[in-house]
């Protein structure tokens, strides 16, 4: 693993670098293989980045975007991750319908739809149950408790490591999560982070030796390249 940390003068600097970087990974997967598959994350952070990435250039038709988590919410509910990426981004751009592939959150017992994602994911990257698919690009935040996606901590979540998609819970809400385990097979996992409420936590998530139960962020170790990128109002004790 080649893991990276940049510190962004602000938010404006922390979208840019990360449009940046994801533009060029894009680049590099659609030249080497054909097509790329990135993954979404939620929260406030990224929305710049995807306002940002509508105003490229790219070969929309060979971009395939998943989201590694999703509140367990009807797709048009303000909560929504993908109803938050597709304002920003996908509803503006020419996107073909097929190459967006949001979880599904519609089935009354959210297990069954995790399983119907992680069904999803095998059927697309034609490997065998058991196996778990590479991702080119995933990107993820992190919470001010130290979480990623909807791995939160001293959940039932995290002890997950055969599967590719589980039942994360906030607050007795369940939302569908991508598993630590799925994430770390990715090619590349960007990080992004801002606000000094972050700091805290990602002095313990970046620390040499920490506890993965009480700050789930650490269990992200990829395969490929790991990025954090960071404002200097998180990131201030690493820059």
């Amino acid at each position: 693993m080649d893991k990276i940390i940049e510190v962004l003068p602000d938010v404006k600097a922390l979208a840019q670098r990360s449009l940046d970087l994801v533009r060029d990974k894009i680049q590099a997967s659609i030249a080497q293989r054909g097509f790329c598959t990135l993954v979404l994350a939620g929260g406030s952070t990224p929305k710049s980045l995807y306002e940002a990435l509508a105003f490229l250039d790219l070969p929309w038709d060979k971009i395939h975007v998943f989201w590694g988590d999703e509140r367990y919410v009807p797709a048009n509910h303000p909560d929504s991750n993908q109803q938050m990426a597709r304002r920003a981004w996908l509803d503006l751009v020419d996107m073909p319908g097929v190459n967006i592939h949001p979880m599904p959150t519609s089935s009354p017992d959210p297990a069954q739809a995790a399983q119907a994602y992680e069904q999803q994911l095998i059927e697309f990257f034609q490997v065998s149950a058991g196996e778990f698919p590479t991702f080119d690009i995933i990107l993820l935040g992190m919470g001010d408790d130290g979480h990623t996606a909807s791995l939160f901590p001293h959940t039932d979540a995290l002890q997950v490591r055969t599967h590719l998609i589980t039942v994360g819970n906030k607050d007795a809400q369940p939302r569908l999560t991508f598993t630590f385990e799925l994430i770390n097979h990715a090619r590349c996992v960007i990080f992004m982070v801002s606000g000094a409420n972050k700091r805290s936590a990602l002095t313990q998530v970046l620390a040499a030796k920490g506890d993965e139960l009480t700050y789930p962020a650490r269990l992200i170790q990829p395969q490929g390249e790991l990025w954090w990128l960071l404002d200097e109002a998180a990131g201030v004790d690493f820059s």
